[in-house]
């Protein structure tokens, strides 16, 4: 399957995700997207960082973080998942040994099921080496 398709299918298909994109685990390179969802390279910065940030508490959890232009109150911080929230809506960012899964959810979704959807594609791609 394509990194194309696991966006479009796995993520954006269930319909607990609406926007999301594939990055390599440095945030440097684009392996995948949905139309419209552009994620710079100065706002991955931070979220790469965030993962092997030891200290307690990690700083992206004082100062949130920004997705596509939009800021974002840090729920949640370890050295495998990023979950934030901006109002309603909000983001499941989960990093694998070589890839970077980003999910954005609208206010119609529950958090949790977007968080399952994200965690249940990372496992898959732990599962087969990435």
């Amino acid at each position: 399957m394509s990194w194309q398709a696991y966006v479009d299918s796995s993520l954006v298909g269930t319909g607990t995700v609406d926007k999301a994109a594939i990055f390599n685990a440095e945030g440097t390179s684009v392996w995948a997207t949905s139309a419209g969802f552009q994620v710079s390279p100065q706002e991955l910065k931070p979220i790469v960082s965030s993962f092997s940030d030891s200290s307690e508490p990690k700083a992206i959890q004082g100062q949130g973080f920004k997705v596509a232009g939009d800021k974002y109150f840090t729920l949640r911080s370890d050295d495998r998942s990023l979950y934030g929230k901006k109002g309603k809506e909000g983001l499941v960012i989960v990093k694998t040994k070589q890839a970077l899964l980003i999910g954005h959810y609208p206010e119609n979704v529950q958090p949790g099921q977007a968080a399952t959807t994200v965690e249940k594609l990372a496992d898959y791609l732990i599962g087969v080496g990435y």
